[in-house]
């Protein structure tokens, strides 16, 4: 039976990964990315759609299949307005869980963030615990919530702070042990890996892994 995939934030980190997963594996027929503009990618089951984030409901009608992924996520080098954050890191990935629901996507999947809580302090991790929590909301048939630790691998953009803070992670990771092990680095490989394998078993209910589980799932 031919299964179509969708995924939305192909051109980041885990992303990125995760579409060239889809598009080696015979599991899915069809791969269909949400981009701000065409990825440097070519293939006979891809299919790019460039979509106004801000004007997701003229494109309702397009976003259908069997899965979709959602690896949207923004930094504050990118979006330093903090209400600009919250919309790439909250409101569009609700709006396409609720698309989802809608539009019988069965399965959903988040990639959200190690800490997430929305009674933390920190306004990155309570957003993200918002955002994990409002969508489990929608009432998605199936959904599965991922939250990795600092996220390792090969980024297009040149960021100093996160070659700084992966060389540090590479000095702490042996120390975490026990409790501490959810705190290790992960690859983005790995997450993607993780985020297809639990595609397969098509789960019903809601679905949070820590990091550490994460790497069990790959």
């Amino acid at each position: 039976m031919a299964k179509k995939a969708i995924i939305v934030g192909a051109s980041g980190l885990t992303g990125s990964c995760l579409l060239d997963i889809l598009l080696h594996q015979p599991a899915y027929d069809e791969v269909l990315v949400l981009v701000r503009k065409d990825l440097p990618v070519k293939h006979s089951k891809l299919t790019q759609m460039v979509v106004d984030f801000d004007k997701l409901d003229d494109y309702t009608a397009k976003i259908t299949g069997d899965v979709l992924f959602c690896c949207l996520g923004s930094t504050k080098k990118k979006t330093p307005d903090l209400k600009d954050y919250r919309q790439v890191d909250h409101d569009y990935p609700f709006h396409l869980a609720q698309i989802a629901l809608n539009n019988g996507i069965h399965q959903y999947h988040l990639v959200s963030a190690i800490g997430a809580n929305i009674k933390a302090s920190n306004f990155y991790s309570k957003m993200k615990g918002e955002t994990e929590n409002d969508i489990i909301k929608v009432g998605l048939p199936s959904l599965h919530i991922y939250q990795p630790s600092f996220l390792a691998g090969d980024r297009k953009e040149d960021r100093p702070l996160e070659k700084f803070s992966a060389g540090l992670m590479n000095i702490i990771d042996p120390l975490l042990i026990g409790k501490l092990k959810k705190y290790k680095s992960i690859n983005a490989t790995t997450v993607a890996s993780a985020m297809y394998k639990q595609s397969l078993q098509n789960k019903p209910g809601v679905h949070i892994y820590s990091s550490d589980k994460i790497k069990e799932l790959s």
